[in-house]
């Protein structure tokens, strides 16, 4: 009798992650039009809000689940989430995205946006390797790290307080879609559908992860990283089916900036601290090279190729080969 209650747990989180999916999928296509509607209205870049309300909504899911897991004292999946969230964002995602669409980068943000999160995850890089590059006894990430971080985010609104500034009077003009109202109406409505789905995703693939004996670590950098990324996915597939590149490229840097800056420093603060001792040198090796990878990428004639968004997606192949290998 045991063995049929599990196979009817089984299948329910499958269906559970089916509907998730759908919801994902639903709720990403409208949250994409409200937000193009809604920089429309105020007359803003699209790329101001795909660096705010897209980047930090799509980003909720991320902080969510890092919260939830440091008060269960699973230190492991914070840091995981976030270096596997990263990574994935710019080798799957934006590869992908620059498969079905080149993806172009606007100035700006090769000079100013890009070089912000590489300085970002430099610092988080000398954060963390504690043992290696500042002689301390073991790696962690302390709660003053995580205030260094949040400083930095708060600095980075700033900035883009001011890009707003200038962007209103730089008068901006393009038809909005839909009306104020309505545009804002379908932000929250597909940002439910992203969040609830998102949610649906990760809690039953890691149910799913754990019949099957898998580990914190390995589900931390697979299955959380990859359902929590699911938002910001299937946005930047329909934000790039639709032809909406500052919405694309600046979802996937303002996702990676609050992850790193507010996913990863806002628990560290709550709680005292993260320990890192559980991760691989291949893991925070990628997820720098991933930066330096988007900034090559974009600053060659400010634009991702198609093959330049295969060669994404073979370093995305390669990564995680390892990770399963090990």
């Amino acid at each position: 009798m045991a063995w049929y209650n599990n196979v009817i747990m089984l299948v329910l989180q499958i269906i559970l992650l089916v509907v998730g999916f759908a919801l994902l999928i639903k709720g990403a296509d409208i949250f994409v039009d409200g937000a193009s509607s809604t920089a429309q209205n105020f007359k803003v870049p699209k790329i101001l809000i795909g660096l705010t309300i897209v980047a930090f909504g799509t980003s909720a899911p991320e902080l969510a689940v890092s919260i939830k897991a440091l008060a269960s004292g699973s230190s492991d999946m914070v840091l995981g989430n976030v270096i596997g969230s990263n990574i994935l964002n710019i080798f799957l995602i934006l590869g992908l995205a620059a498969v079905i669409r080149p993806v172009v980068v606007r100035r700006q943000t090769v000079i100013k946006e890009i070089p912000f999160y590489i300085l970002l995850t430099g610092l988080l890089v000398n954060l963390i390797l504690d043992s290696t590059l500042n002689g301390a006894s073991d790696d962690y990430f302390s709660r003053a790290d995580g205030i260094t971080t949040i400083m930095f985010f708060i600095f980075f609104v700033y900035y883009l307080v001011k890009t707003a500034i200038r962007g209103r009077a730089e008068d901006v003009e393009e038809r909005p879609k839909y009306k104020l109202a309505k545009s804002l109406l379908f932000v929250g409505l597909g940002l439910a559908g992203i969040i609830l789905g998102s949610h649906l995703v990760v809690e039953s693939a890691t149910e799913i992860a754990h019949t099957f004996g898998v580990s914190e670590r390995i589900i931390s950098l697979t299955v959380i990283a990859f359902g929590t990324s699911l938002p910001e996915l299937v946005t930047s597939v329909m934000a790039a089916k639709k032809g909406e590149q500052e919405l694309l490229i600046g979802n996937i840097i303002g996702s990676n900036i609050f992850n790193i800056a507010v996913v990863l420093g806002v628990p560290a603060v709550m709680f005292g601290g993260v320990d890192v001792t559980g991760f691989s040198a291949i893991d925070i090796f990628t997820f720098a090279i991933s930066a330096i990878v988007l900034f090559a990428f974009a600053f060659q004639k400010r634009k991702i190729s198609r093959i330049e968004g295969v060669m994404m997606l073979a370093f995305f192949v390669s990564y995680y080969g390892t990770v399963f290998i090990e």
